[in-house]
C-alpha cells in the first residue's frame, strides 16, 4: 500500500522536519528576491477598490478569521471575480502556501473538487503592510491562511481544513484510488500494523470519530481527555513511523509554515507527546485499513477522516 510517488522527496523533507537543521543552510544561502505570499498580499490589498474591500475586508479581530469548514464561503468574494491581474495575484498566493514538489498535486485536488481556484473565495483581514493580517482562501475541502505571522502562537495562522474526493461519487472505494491525500492514511496505518496486540487495542477507539461540526471539529482536548495509545508508550522504531506520518502530514505545505508547526510540536515533547488513535466504525469497506484516525496532544488535532472520502482538519498551537 506504499505510494512514494505521493511523498515525493520525502526522506529529505523527513530530515528537515524531524532535525530542524535547515534553518542555518537558510542563513548561508543566498537571499530570494521572489515575492512571497506575504508581499503578494500587501501588493493585492492596495489594488482593491473601495467596493472590493468593502467586500472581503474585515477587521483583523473579526470572528470569522478563525473559522475553519470543510465546505464554505468565506465572502462572496469569489476569486473568478476579480480582474485578471488581481486573479493572478491570488493565484500566486495560493501556490506560495505549498511545497513545490507537491504543488501539481494540490492543483488536481482544486480542479476535481471545485473546477479550479476561481469558484474559491477570499477575505482579508487587517490591513497588510501596516500591522497585522490575514489572508484567507476557501472552498470545497480548503480552508488555508497567510498571516505573515501575524496569529501568534498558531502554526499556519490558525485551523486549515483540506480534503478530496477523488471520483463522482462521495463514498470512494475502500483502497481511495487518485485520492491526492490517501498516502498520509497508508503511513498512517503503517503505524497500527508495527502495534503489538495489546497496542492495538489501546489505540483503536471503537466508535466514530470526531463529528465534524465547522471550528469546533479542532478544539483542542486536555491531557486526560486525548484517545487512543500514548506515542511516549512505543518502541523506538514505532515512534519513527510516527514520525514519518508526521512527516507527509506536512509534506504539502511551504517550508515556512512546517518549521513553525514543528518548533511548537517540539516545544510540547515532540512525537512523545501525541497519542494516535484509530476509529473502528469508520472503517470503509470493512477491511481493517483504517480510514479514520487522528495525530493529538493538548495542543495539537491533526483529524483524517477518509471515511467516505478524505476530510482532514488541523489545528496547532505554541499553547493552551
Amino acid at each position: 500500500m506504499d505510494c512514494p510517488d505521493c511523498r515525493p522527496d520525502r526522506r529529505s523533507f523527513l530530515k528537515t522536519a524531524a532535525l530542524g537543521s535547515a534553518a542555518v543552510a537558510l542563513d548561508a544561502a543566498p537571499k530570494s528576491t521572489a515575492p512571497t505570499s506575504e508581499t503578494l498580499v500587501t501588493t493585492f490589498y492596495k489594488s482593491l477598490t473601495a467596493e472590493q474591500k468593502q467586500q472581503i475586508c474585515m477587521p483583523f479581530d473579526h470572528d470569522l478569521r478563525s473559522k475553519v469548514d470543510a465546505n464554505w464561503f468565506i465572502t462572496p468574494g469569489r476569486v473568478g471575480k476579480f480582474t485578471p491581474d488581481q486573479q493572478q495575484m491570488i493565484k500566486e498566493i495560493w501556490q506560495g502556501l505549498y511545497n513545490p514538489e507537491f504543488l501539481e498535486r494540490v492543483k488536481q485536488q482544486v480542479q476535481e473538487d471545485s473546477k479550479g481556484l476561481q469558484n474559491h473565495a477570499v477575505a482579508l483581514f487587517g490591513e497588510p503592510g501596516t500591522g497585522k493580517f490575514e489572508f484567507v482562501l476557501t472552498g470545497r475541502h480548503c480552508t488555508v491562511r497567510c498571516d505573515g505571522d501575524s496569529v501568534e502562537g498558531a502554526a499556519f495562522g490558525g485551523p486549515i481544513f483540506y480534503g478530496h474526493q477523488s471520483g463522482p461519487k462521495g463514498t470512494e472505494p475502500a483502497d481511495h484510488p487518485g485520492n491526492v491525500y490517501w498516502y498520509q492514511a497508508t503511513r498512517a496505518n503503517e503505524v497500527f500494523n508495527a502495534l503489538d496486540g495489546k497496542q492495538r487495542a489501546q489505540a483503536l477507539v471503537v466508535g466514530t470519530g470526531r463529528p465534524e461540526t465547522s471550528t469546533s471539529t479542532v478544539k483542542l482536548r486536555r491531557k486526560d481527555e486525548l484517545q487512543g495509545i500514548p506515542v511516549a508508550d512505543m518502541s523506538a522504531d514505532q515512534r519513527g513511523l510516527v514520525e514519518k506520518v508526521l512527516a507527509d502530514l506536512l509534506l504539502p505545505y511551504r517550508k515556512k509554515d512546517v518549521d513553525e508547526a514543528m518548533r511548537y510540536i517540539k516545544g510540547n515533547g515532540g512525537v512523545n507527546g501525541l497519542h494516535m488513535a484509530y476509529f473502528v466504525a469508520d472503517d470503509l469497506g470493512g477491511d481493517k485499513v483504517w480510514d479514520v484516525w487522528q495525530l493529538e496532544s493538548p495542543t495539537m488535532i491533526w483529524y483524517f477522516r477518509g471515511n467516505p472520502h478524505v476530510h482532514t482538519w488541523v489545528n496547532i498551537r505554541q499553547s493552551v
